[in-house]
């Protein structure tokens, strides 16, 4: 029978409760929409769930200047785009969808095309009911433009209003 050393206990357990609240936060099938040469704008879809109640308060890419977290609505005939500045709530253990005409994590700014087949690493950050922070990574693949619920040509903000 293998035995641990007494110093190693604690450490192993710290280890165990790090990874089961890690685990505590899933994200599904993130995507990336592909760009346009001189684009500065994309989004990134997925569906998010948390075992306990929080919200998506901020993310973070290297491939964009600026990432805020939005919702698109219609307003009459209108679509309309807005950040939501307080976060997206994440019900305890039901699924978000973060997906286009829907809420979604905005990349603006971007520094690069970004081409179906590549791969975007994203940093959401989810402060949980307790106000502590917790960052998931993601890496998005890039799918093509004209992908699952493509808006207009242009891009994300073809024809919405912030």
């Amino acid at each position: 029978m293998f035995r641990f050393p007494k110093h190693t206990l604690p450490a192993l357990f710290i280890a165990a409760v790090t990874s089961a609240a890690q685990a505590q936060i899933t994200v599904q099938d993130p995507w990336v929409r592909g760009t346009v040469a001189q684009q500065r704008a994309s989004g990134l879809f997925a569906i998010i769930t948390s075992a306990q109640a929080g919200k998506l308060v901020a993310a973070s890419s290297p491939v964009a200047g600026v990432v805020e977290i939005h919702e698109m609505s219609m307003d009459g005939s209108t679509m309309r785009m807005r950040q939501l500045s307080d976060g997206l709530p994440l019900p305890a253990g039901q699924a978000v969808a973060l997906k286009p005409g829907g809420y979604h994590v905005m990349l603006m700014d971007l520094k690069q095309q970004l081409k179906a087949g590549e791969t975007v690493p994203v940093t959401l950050v989810v402060e949980g009911a307790d106000g502590k922070r917790q960052n998931v990574e993601v890496q998005a693949p890039v799918r093509a433009l004209g992908a699952t619920g493509s808006m207009q040509p242009g891009g994300m903000h073809g024809g919405m209003k912030h």
